[in-house]
């Protein structure tokens, strides 16, 4: 049985964000889910420049370490088996902080005012308080605290990236030689 969800949740977090920082990392999200006998426990971290694989498997022995000393500390914070599952945030993750504003620069965003129009714009800089898009060749300068919600949007193909270059088969070409 895993413990009342905010609770055991709040109690992750705060046994886990030192462990993760001491990696050199940023705790995002930890998430609890019921899955049978078992609790499912969702580790996402981020940091600047992004996360290698070598990073969360580093990430992942110290904090399953962690939880394993808490089980023994805390019954019933995570009682029982588990399955740990430490990864990083995907690109629709919402940007709820200036960290995350930061590491979009450069990356197209959705954003929802509290009071004001929506706006869609690039990134081009961001700080603790605001964030400053591009909004069709016009710098729009949107305060962090007057945003409801802010996505990055998946793009294929960003503007000024060349287009990449067709994979030609060995086997096809024009030069061959026929003799007649």
């Amino acid at each position: 049985m895993v413990a009342s969800a905010p609770a055991s949740r709040a109690r992750l977090h705060q046994v886990l964000a030192p462990v993760v920082s001491a990696a050199g990392l940023d705790l995002e999200d930890v998430e609890v889910q019921a899955a049978g006998r078992r609790s499912v426990v969702r580790v996402l971290v981020d940091r600047d420049g992004g996360v290698t694989l070598d990073d969360v498997a580093e990430v992942s022995r110290t904090v399953s370490e962690a939880l394993d000393a808490l089980d023994d500390s805390e019954p019933g914070v995570l009682a029982g088996a588990y399955v740990l599952e430490v990864g990083s945030p995907g690109v629709d993750r919402p940007l709820t902080e200036a960290r995350h504003w930061r590491r979009a620069a450069g990356r197209l965003v959705a954003v929802t005012r509290v009071d004001g129009p929506a706006v869609t714009g690039r990134v081009v800089r961001a700080d603790d308080t605001s964030a400053v898009l591009d909004v069709d060749g016009t710098e729009v300068v949107v305060g962090l605290s007057e945003v409801r919600k802010a996505l990055v949007q998946v793009e294929f193909s960003r503007p000024g990236e060349p287009e990449p270059e067709p994979e030609l088969d060995e086997t096809d070409t024009d030069d061959e030689e026929v003799d007649a």
